[in-house]
């Protein structure tokens, strides 16, 4: 892309105010965060529910990008930049979008489904690419911003696009298929996602398909909803596994190992193709692919070669703890220029030191020269600051004279040869390389070896839950998000980096150890340490943490350290007690409160707080009302007689909810952000953040009679099939969970524990479930959830994550 400022205002339909019309533009981007923008980015300032990217204006002009697409220009900033002002900026995102597609003319498939999409589209990547220089939608890039970022990738040389596009209601689709114009239709199967979104299941099949409503032919599964709202000017090719009547008829499934046979009818003549998986999910999206290969006309020994080389997408970016001190990013299943501009992003936001090096196999599938494509990748690694780079494949090692710092490899095996020599240690380690390269290798050398129960912590869904909360607030109301109690289980200084790339204005730990360990970590945002001993003022302040002060005791001893210091405005924070009766300063201690505050200058009260006791149950709502009116009146008094303008804050993430006219200057979100409500409407809304994963060690079959575990608890009344996890109540799973309490999926089914919960073990019922040593098991996440185990165990959630003992490994993903 090479395109004059001034050519961009019709397209837009824009209002021009600026210093450079003839400016050069060459990249697009809506991250304000990110380290790739630069002097000839063309920066969107999309306005989001929770976000206004115009405020970041001042800050990018400060780091030279110079073109805005603005719905009103900021203060300060006129005469400084060039502005092209537009009444939407996501609409003009889309538009820019839309003329850049429309300046090339090649087959594009449009995918949309509930389910399935990035499977097929990664599937038809693969199975296509041989044959055609494809551009595709990175990652998940399905939204109404992720799907224009897509599409202004296309260049000159790409022949054939593969986007995905998802919806949540309606009224989207329609736009998406402006920006994609597909010429060819995949439907990949419809589910239930998204459904709250729609009235009806119709509803939601009538707005998916309204991005095909220009193609010549749409593939999809052989459904009489569908057929009733398909366009009369597409051309169905449809299949079915009942419906003899399709173009192309499955009519026959045969398992073996782990492995598919189909069989299907096409044009009168029978075929079969073999694939390495079972589940349904998998063989449909199969199907989807073989219907476009026979779209394409592909010959039957081709689809069957390829077909059966078919391989689990991962999609997803993974931080993982590495040998030596180092953080993983494992991205080791794609390689393309798209999704590596992703990744770096992802690398920055997640950087645990200063030290970066990114390993990188060959790039393929970029449309560009290989001397072009490495000169841009290049410039990405010097925008991302990153210190080394290390690359593999004949290709990128011929241009390694583009990079500085840089040592290549011509394959995989020569790295792992080379291994020792490299000196790993004490640095984020971003993993990015094509399948072929079987960078799983490599990332296996690189990780820290721990035991094979993992708790997987979803960084997208926490970016969701955030941003739910974050809508409920009034404009100005600043945001704490509490990462006490190792982000309650999750992670603390991982998540820490995420709320910090968020721009939250606080986070909470509980005690100063917390604090300091996030310090250390290179968390730059204030953080307020609430339950702070009087013998942690000292690294309190020495770490520039702000405490929590509760008791005139408290207030006395950290002044006088204060003063020793000849500390001025040391920001602190005065707790009130107004009902919880655990921490504050009560009614009847205010006179003395602000007697030993008046005229002190060692310290600044930054903010007043207290606590609410039944913000979560509504049936103690008067009670609440009172805590809130006291704090009020509380506050406000001492507001008045020190002349201070203090931040206060009083509701948690249940008050958040339930309170919502008491927000005053601040809210603290705590459980919410990790998806749980006591709310079971709000539950509805929230995302699982935490899924924590075991296998099975082994499997035994016992007779009727035969018992397990310690002290007999459980003995067979009948021949049962006995799974064990190697996961027991030293890594945070409650005894009281155990003999056929609780439960683990395993294949989607339940599986009852049995017996007695071990300290490093527990065994389950595996007797109905078709499964073998090495399967993944589920010990909670989706089902059970942590509210459906606290609930059983008669207790709260907090106390299920909680309890994750911290030997087992957090993985962090998007």
């Amino acid at each position: 892309m090479s395109l004059l400022v001034k050519n961009i205002i019709p397209v837009l339909d824009a209002k021009y105010f600026g210093i450079d019309p003839e400016a050069i533009i060459d990249a697009v981007s809506i991250d304000s965060r990110s380290l790739q923008n630069g002097t000839h980015t063309l920066f969107f300032a999309v306005v989001g529910p929770n976000n206004d990217a115009h405020v970041f204006i001042d800050d990018l002009i400060t780091i030279g990008v110079h073109n805005f697409v603005v719905t009103h220009i900021p203060e300060k900033c006129s005469d400084r930049a060039n502005f092209l002002v537009v009444e939407d900026t996501l609409d003009a995102l889309q538009q820019f979008a839309a003329y850049h597609r429309s300046l090339f003319d090649f087959p594009v498939i449009g995918l949309t489904g509930s389910n399935g999409k990035t499977i097929v589209k990664e599937w038809l990547n693969f199975l296509l690419s041989p044959d055609f220089n494809v551009i595709r939608s990175p990652k998940s890039y399905n939204s109404q911003v992720g799907v224009p970022l897509s599409v202004i990738g296309i260049n000159e040389k790409h022949n054939l696009g593969i986007f995905e596009a998802g919806i949540s209601t309606i009224s989207e689709m329609e736009k998406l298929e402006k920006v994609i114009k597909p010429t060819i239709g995949i439907l990949t199967n419809i589910g239930s996602s998204h459904d709250e979104g729609f009235e009806n299941l119709e509803e939601k099949i009538k707005e998916k398909l309204f991005l095909f409503k220009n193609t010549a032919v749409l593939i999809y599964q052989k459904n009489v909803l569908v057929d009733k709202y398909v366009s009369p000017k597409t051309k169905a090719f449809s299949w079915s596994f009942i419906d003899e009547s399709v173009d192309v008829f499955v009519f026959k499934k045969e398992v073996e190992n782990k492995n598919t046979k189909l069989y299907y009818r096409y044009k009168g003549n029978s075929y079969g193709f073999e694939i390495p998986f079972q589940d349904e999910a998998s063989i449909e999206n199969a199907i989807s692919c073989l219907m476009a290969m026979l779209y394409f006309d592909y010959d039957t020994a081709t689809i069957q070669s390829r077909m059966a080389l078919l391989f689990p997408v991962e999609m997803r970016l993974k931080v993982k703890n590495g040998i030596n001190n180092c953080t993983l990013i494992d991205d080791s299943y794609s390689s393309d220029f798209q999704s590596l501009k992703i990744a770096l992003d992802f690398l920055e936001s997640q950087k645990q030191y200063q030290k970066k090096t990114v390993i990188l196999s060959d790039i393929f599938q970029s449309g560009l020269s290989n001397e072009e494509l490495y000169f841009k990748v290049s410039k990405l690694i010097v925008s991302n600051n990153i210190n080394r780079v290390i690359g593999i494949g004949e290709t990128i090692s011929a241009f390694k004279d583009k990079f500085a710092n840089c040592v290549t490899f011509k394959n995989t095996a020569e790295f792992i040869s080379n291994f020792e020599n490299l000196d790993f240690a004490n640095e984020t380690i971003l993993i990015k390389g094509a399948r072929s390269f079987q960078f799983e290798e490599i990332v296996y050398l690189l990780e820290e070896k721990t035991h094979e129960t993992v708790l997987e912590i979803n960084l997208n869904a926490i970016s969701y839950n955030l941003n739910f909360f974050k809508s409920k607030l009034k404009p100005n109301v600043k945001l704490m998000v509490m990462v006490k109690a190792f982000g309650y289980g999750s992670g603390g200084l991982e998540i820490a980096k995420l709320l910090e790339h968020h721009k939250i204005d606080y986070l909470g730990v509980a005690f100063a150890d917390e604090g300091i360990s996030l310090r250390n970590g290179g968390i730059q945002l204030p953080i307020m340490v609430l339950n702070p001993e009087n013998t942690s003022f000292s690294a309190i302040i020495q770490h520039q943490l702000e405490p929590e002060i509760y008791s005139l005791k408290g207030l006395h001893a950290f002044l006088k350290i204060a003063k020793h210091k000849n500390l001025k405005n040391f920001p602190i924070h005065i707790k009130l007690d107004t009902g919880m009766h655990r921490l504050g300063f009560e009614k009847n201690g205010i006179d003395e409160l602000i007697a030993t505050l008046k005229g002190e200058n060692a310290i600044q009260i930054r903010s007043i707080l207290s606590h609410m006791a039944t913000s979560d149950d509504l049936k103690h709502h008067d009670f609440a009302v009172s805590q809130i009116e006291l704090f009020d009146k509380l506050s406000s008094r001492i507001i008045n007689e020190l002349g201070i303008n203090p931040i206060r804050h009083i509701l948690n993430t249940s008050g958040i909810s339930n309170f919502p006219d008491s927000q005053f200057d601040m809210v603290r979100l705590g459980i919410g952000i990790y998806g749980v409500s006591n709310d079971a409407t709000e539950q509805k809304y929230l995302e699982n953040v935490g899924t924590l994963k075991s296998v099975i060690s082994q499997i035994r079959s016992i007779p009727v009679g035969e018992s397990v575990g310690y002290g007999r608890r459980f003995v067979a009344e009948r021949p049962t099939i006995v799974a064990t996890i190697p996961i027991g109540y030293a890594d945070g799973i409650s005894r009281a969970w155990g003999n056929c309490v609780g439960f683990v999926t395993i294949k989607d089914k339940k599986a009852t524990v049995l017996g007695s919960v071990c300290m490093d073990m527990m065994m389950v019922d595996v007797t109905e479930i078709n499964c073998v040593e090495g399967d993944p098991v589920i010990i909670f996440g989706e089902s059970p959830t942590v509210s459906d185990i606290a609930k059983k165990l008669n207790t709260i959630p907090y106390e299920i994550l909680t309890s994750i003992s911290q030997r087992v490994k957090r993985v962090f993903y998007r």
